[in-house]
């Protein structure tokens, strides 16, 4: 059964990690996708691995009238938007926040924040007419926060609160809006993030162990949430931080 048959999804960052690995399920799913990176080698893989009827489109997400072109072209070309899954995102720099700089904060909250006011903006009319949906990538940490990883963590709080917020102003178009909070997922963002830290030849236990499943996942766990997010079979949630973490925030173990 395909869940998202004759979807079109306005997919960010979905050229590489969690992104990419939604694409896949997407499509397998029944989708049609206009898929948005600001990485053009990524991109192209992309086209060609999944060819027509979708889109690739190379963009910055934290500029607007990159992210207003965009959103225009794929309903343009594709007479409609079913559903936005807001995933692009940035993880660097691993510090807390005294040792940020102004340009790193900022760098932060324009990619993995200043971007759902962008599509948001621009895609609602859009949804409003097909009633559809809009998915945002979080994480874990906004909610229980992350060691020398403040200013990342803040955004995937932000994140959240403005999930619930917008899923209360837009119920009334129909609209739904979800977050999925992942805790670690093997990506190349993550395993950046790995060799960032002062004890990198174990954090692969370390990620390992953080997870009550007792293994750290690749995206396609992610990816098949985001489906059903995306699908009807979900058609009465809305303004949900739904945790796809392994267990990851239970509590003390031993």
């Amino acid at each position: 059964m395909q869940l998202l048959k004759n979807k079109i999804i306005f997919l960010t960052g979905g050229s590489k990690g969690i992104g990419f690995e939604c694409a896949k399920k997407y499509i397998e799913a029944g989708a049609t996708l206009a898929i948005v990176s600001n990485d053009a080698v990524s991109l192209t893989h992309c086209q060609a691995l999944f060819g027509t009827p979708h889109s690739t489109i190379l963009c910055d997400v934290s500029i607007a009238a990159e992210v207003e072109k965009a959103i225009n072209y794929t309903a343009r070309k594709y007479g409609r938007i079913d559903a936005i899954h807001n995933n692009a995102g940035i993880a660097h720099p691993s510090k807390p926040v005294h040792d940020t700089s102004e340009e790193e904060w900022e760098a932060l909250f324009n990619v993995n924040l200043k971007s759902l006011f962008y599509t948001t903006k621009f895609g609602l009319n859009d949804l409003i007419a097909s009633e559809g949906c809009i998915l945002n990538t979080s994480s874990l940490v906004g909610e229980i926060g992350q060691e020398n990883h403040a200013a990342y963590s803040a955004t995937k709080g932000a994140i959240n609160a403005l999930t619930k917020s917008m899923a209360l102003d837009y119920a009334k178009y129909k609209i739904r809006v979800n977050s999925v909070a992942p805790a670690g997922v093997w990506t190349p963002m993550l395993e950046d993030w790995a060799k960032e830290q002062d004890n990198a030849a174990e954090i692969k236990e370390y990620l390992d162990k953080i997870h009550v499943l007792n293994y750290c996942p690749t995206g396609d766990v992610i990816a098949d949430a985001c489906v059903f997010l995306l699908s009807d079979k979900s058609r009465f949630m809305t303004g949900v931080i739904m945790p796809v973490s392994g267990g990851a925030e239970l509590g003390y173990r031993r």
